[in-house]
C-alpha cells in the first residue's frame, strides 16, 4: 500500500511542469470570488498550495503508519521529511521549471505527521475494540 502512494506521489512531484499550471487561472478566479463573498484574504494561493502541500502527504503517513505499527508518528515524520527532501532535491537539480522550497519540505512533513498521527489513532481505536470485545 505504501509503495503504491509513492506512485502518484512520485509523478506530481517529478512532473515537468507545476502541476497546477493548467489550472492557475481558474485557482485564481475562484480566490477572487471567495474573497469578495468575505473569505478572509489569507486564503490565498499560497494557502491552497501548503494546503495541498499536506494533503498530498497525509496519506503517505496513513500508509506508512499502518504498514509499521510499531513505529513512532516521530519516526513516520522523518520517513516524509526525507522524502520531501529527496523530492525538492530531484527538483532542484534536474527540473528546470519547477522550484525546490523548504516550505513545501515543511508542508510535506507536517502532512506525513498528520498521517501517521491518525493512523496511530485508528491502531489505537483498533486495538481498544479487540480488547473489549475479548473482555465481553
Amino acid at each position: 500500500m505504501l509503495a503504491a502512494m509513492l506512485v502518484p506521489l512520485t509523478l506530481i512531484a517529478f512532473w515537468p511542469n507545476p502541476v497546477d499550471a493548467p489550472v492557475q487561472g481558474q485557482l485564481a478566479d475562484v480566490l477572487k470570488f471567495l474573497h469578495a463573498h468575505e473569505v478572509p484574504a489569507w486564503v490565498n494561493y499560497q494557502f491552497v498550495e501548503a494546503s495541498a502541500n499536506v494533503i498530498l502527504f497525509v496519506p503517505v503517513g496513513v500508509a506508512a503508519g499502518l504498514a509499521y505499527p510499531t513505529r513512532h508518528w516521530w519516526q513516520i515524520g522523518v520517513l516524509g521529511l526525507l522524502v520531501s527532501v529527496g523530492i525538492e532535491l530531484g527538483q532542484l537539480f534536474f527540473l528546470h521549471s519547477r522550484f525546490a522550497s523548504l516550505a513545501d519540505i515543511v508542508t510535506n512533513t507536517g502532512g506525513a505527521v498528520i498521517g501517521a498521527l491518525l493512523a496511530s489513532l485508528v491502531l489505537r481505536w483498533l486495538q481498544d475494540r479487540r480488547l473489549s470485545a475479548t473482555v465481553l
